[in-house]
């Protein structure tokens, strides 16, 4: 040691004294997390977004313009007319509109729950059947959950 320093430290300190002194940069601000290499912000494309998450959802189930939707046929009173479909409220007969079988595999299965939520679903009848499509699909939910139980058993 020189004069109380170790010669590590008296070389640290000369290299210090013999450097230039050089302006401090002004770093740019970086907006991204470091490491990452995707930022958590996805691309919005506006001119395809639905405006409400209803419609979205509407949309998912529809292979018709949204407007299409409550549309029903009008009796001449000015009132929709029921379709036949929704007086079938019984189980065997939801079973029957559904076509289970024995040997359907679940992506089947879930393709028929869609293809029935596609009819059936309290979003897509008029205000005033609501509560039979309601029926329909919970009925139709509990048939294809009791059926997708039995495939794993297979």
């Amino acid at each position: 040691m020189l004069f109380g320093k170790s010669v590590f430290q008296s070389i640290l300190t000369r290299l210090h004294h013999e450097a230039p002194e050089e302006e401090p940069v002004a770093e740019e601000p970086v907006f991204r997390i470091s490491g990452l290499n995707a930022s958590f912000a996805a691309p919005i494309e506006t001119a395809e977004a639905p405006l409400r998450a209803s419609h979205a959802y509407l949309a998912l189930l529809a292979d018709r313009p949204l407007a299409a939707i409550h549309e029903q046929p009008q009796r001449p009173e000015g009132k929709p007319e029921k379709p036949a479909y929704l007086s079938r409220l019984s189980e065997a007969e939801v079973e029957e509109d559904l076509a289970l079988l024995i040997t359907d595999t679940t992506e089947i299965l879930a393709e028929k729950r869609r293809n029935f939520a596609k009819l059936n679903h309290p979003d897509r009848v008029h205000p005033e059947f609501r509560r039979e499509a309601t029926i329909r699909m919970t009925i139709a939910n509990m048939l294809v959950d009791r059926a997708q139980r039995l495939t794993f058993f297979r």
